[in-house]
């Protein structure tokens, strides 16, 4: 009996179907990266935030202190010294919502992708017309 030899067709259907497979094993493997990242970063998301809430908590715990601190050290009622830090406070956030205003304002988005947009739109609008 003589063993025939697979035929070009064959080679290329079990080709194909090889292929098929390799992809279907990497978007799979894929898949369960990227499962495997949400969750990564779910957790550090978590982290942030429970570290910045308690940042937050521990700078209220501190500007109550510097307020009492500063009523106790001169002498005033406990009001004045809430005043004065809340004041600071308020100057303080201007300040820095002015600096984050003049950032924002100062920057184009995403200039170079602007640009080539531009840039494509004239190019087509040249072959169009």
């Amino acid at each position: 009996m003589a063993v025939q030899e697979p035929g070009i067709l064959d080679l290329i259907r079990d080709a194909l179907s090889d292929a098929q497979d390799l992809i279907r094993s990497e978007v799979a493997l894929a898949k369960t990266e990227l499962r495997q990242e949400v969750s990564r970063l779910r957790i550090g998301v978590a982290a942030f935030a429970a570290a910045a809430l308690a940042a937050i908590v521990g700078v209220v715990m501190l500007l109550t202190t510097a307020a009492w601190a500063i009523a106790e050290g001169f002498g005033w009622p406990v009001w004045a010294g809430f005043g004065i830090v809340c004041l600071l406070t308020f100057i303080g956030a201007i300040a820095l919502f002015y600096i984050g205003r003049r950032h924002f304002a100062a920057r184009q988005p995403m200039p170079l992708t602007v640009e080539t947009m531009k840039e494509t739109r004239t190019w087509m609008r040249a072959r169009t017309f």
